[in-house]
């Protein structure tokens, strides 16, 4: 991969962080805080991955990723996760209908996984089988249904919710599928200033629209665009260090990590954290990835490839915290 990016490609860099500023603009005309959440979000949008919010209800998950799809002129979707929910009424199923003549034939009836941005709410409340049809259409973007296969349209991203507070009559993803997200992104409580505002503005008049930012083609343009970031090669061993210190069973993991950690992340990590960091140094409109892209993305892309120990539970360490630390100690040493 070339060091430096092509003349046409730092224009477009310009182009996308201007596109950046506008979107969180425009959403911060519904949304009041999370700028956090709104920037991981795009980060995974731009980074073709998929993301797993965890958050409380009552927090605008649903509203924050509506109006994002209205921004950018995309098809938007909410799945709501039942434990009766079958694959079927996400992808879609074969419909016999009447043709002229009194003919019948079967016709497809798509589902609501076919659009561009998909709410899957409150994942872990439908059984193996649904969560599973619903990653196979994040993994290879596409849905069979009796024995035909049907391509999802791009671009197509994914945002699943998880209720942490209520776990009564759930199924919680295995660690395999959470591998498949790219981030898991927390939606907090908001300020006390912040919530001051929320009730001021939604207990009025209706919210405003918001303006359409960019389109399905040019979301698409910005995607391949952000792989074409260059990354210097000391920012790819940092970021395949960091997911190889987390595994407790080898050499490389810090003494201190192992009594905590049970199990760490495999090598789609190091992917998600270069791909996060391409996508975060283009939309604050720098040409190359920093350090500090890769430590920014670090908590989202780790917090669910981290497993904790009784260990730690009982001692109140959480992934996030055992991810913050090693990064700050492979910042030092490198």
């Amino acid at each position: 991969m070339s060091s430096t990016l092509a003349k046409d490609d730092v224009q477009a860099i310009d182009q996308l962080r201007e596109v950046y500023t506008r979107l969180t603009k425009e959403l911060g005309k519904i949304i009041v805080g999370q700028e956090q959440v709104i920037e991981q979000l795009i980060i995974c949008l731009f980074a073709r991955g998929h993301a797993l919010l965890m958050g409380v209800p009552g927090l605008a998950k649903t509203l924050l990723i509506s109006r994002l799809a209205e921004t950018m002129s995309l098809s938007f979707s909410r799945i709501q996760f039942t434990p009766d929910l079958m694959p079927m009424d996400i992808t879609g199923t074969d419909i016999l209908q009447e043709l002229p003549g009194g003919k019948r034939a079967f016709e497809f009836a798509r589902g609501p996984v076919f659009a561009n941005i998909v709410l899957a709410d409150e994942i872990n409340r439908a059984p193996a089988k649904t969560q599973a049809a619903m990653l196979e259409a994040m993994q290879e973007h596409r849905v069979t249904v009796a024995g035909r296969t049907y391509n999802l349209d791009a671009p197509f991203f994914v945002l699943a919710t998880q209720n942490p507070i209520e776990q009564e009559g759930t199924y919680p993803l295995p660690e395999a599928q959470l591998d498949r997200f790219m981030f898991m992104i927390g939606v907090d409580y908001p300020s006390r200033a912040e919530e001051i505002a929320i009730a001021r503005s939604t207990t009025g008049m209706s919210l405003p629209k918001l303006d359409h930012v960019l389109h399905g083609e040019e979301v698409i343009a910005f995607q391949d665009l952000v792989r074409r970031v260059p990354v210097p090669d000391h920012l790819y061993e940092f970021a395949v260090d960091l997911a190889r210190k987390t595994r407790p069973g080898s050499n490389e993991s810090p003494a201190w990590l192992k009594p905590l950690v049970s199990w760490g992340a495999g090598p789609r990590a190091a992917q998600c954290l270069i791909l996060g960091a391409k996508t975060r140094a283009a939309l604050q409109g720098s040409y190359a990835v920093r350090m500090e892209d890769i430590a920014a993305v670090a908590d989202p892309v780790l917090r669910h490839r981290v497993m904790t120990t009784f260990t730690a539970e009982s001692e109140g360490v959480t992934s996030r915290e055992l991810t913050k630390r090693l990064v700050e100690e492979l910042s030092k040493a490198a």
